[in-house]
């Protein structure tokens, strides 16, 4: 069986990818979101994932001295402090632990805080990108090189994906879906609104049952791996 999560990052990061993220997973294939916990919006986005229950929340750990979300960096002797205050914040905001786990700029995959991570993933037995039985795929991304291509995030580029990419077992498709804000800075802007469009496209569902891949939330995880063989 093949199997797919579709993961929305920066839920919290502004009212527009908020906006976005919900609108992903109403009318498109999102099913879960990660969410940053210091950012402007992040109540915002605990309150407005409330009205849909069927929307996994995980936890997006952000690390930077400075910016839009301020915390202990990367740099800092208490990284694995700040990393476990993260999650504890998002347990304030959300009233439950996360359904999964992953960090801004997959900064999880430094040598030195990897640890930390996986330690916090084992201890609360939450899949960490990268790290679980889940494939985590991030071609569906509208950059490289500090260059827009619409291209890649396009109907047709997600269709090739799905049909070339998708492989048997569990993949993350990697998503950054929102609306332009103007009092959010980001060099990642009319891309995200494309990535929208895409995944609403409901010529995408219907490559899903083409290509027999189950939509899957990171809620289901758990259950599904169980009745998997090992």
């Amino acid at each position: 069986m093949k199997y797919l999560i579709g993961n929305a990052d920066d839920f919290g990061a502004s009212r527009g990818i908020n906006r976005g993220i919900i609108e992903a997973h109403c009318r498109g294939i999102l099913t879960s979101t990660s969410l940053i916990v210091n950012a402007r919006w992040s109540e915002e986005a605990a309150v407005l994932s409330r009205a849909v229950p069927d929307l996994s929340v995980g936890l997006h750990v952000h690390l930077a001295t400075k910016g839009e979300y301020p915390t202990a960096g990367p740099d800092d002797n208490d990284s694995r402090a700040e990393l476990y205050r993260q999650f504890s914040r998002f347990q304030e905001l959300m009233g439950r632990s996360p359904t999964h786990l992953d960090s801004h700029h997959n900064i999880h995959r430094q040598p030195r805080l990897l640890p930390h991570f996986l330690e916090l993933a084992r201890q609360y037995g939450v899949p960490l990108r990268e790290h679980s039985p889940v494939r985590y795929f991030s071609k569906f991304y509208g950059q490289w090189g500090g260059e827009t291509y619409l291209n890649q995030i396009s109907v047709q580029s997600l269709m090739r994906m799905l049909a070339i990419d998708v492989q048997e077992g569990i993949t993350e498709l990697s998503c950054h879906p929102g609306y332009v804000d103007t009092d959010f800075s980001s060099g990642y802007t009319v891309e995200r609104e494309t990535e929208v469009r895409t995944l609403c496209d409901p010529i995408i569902r219907q490559v899903l049952a083409e290509q027999s891949i189950q939509l899957i939330s990171f809620r289901n995880l758990v259950d599904l791996l169980a009745g998997m063989p090992a």
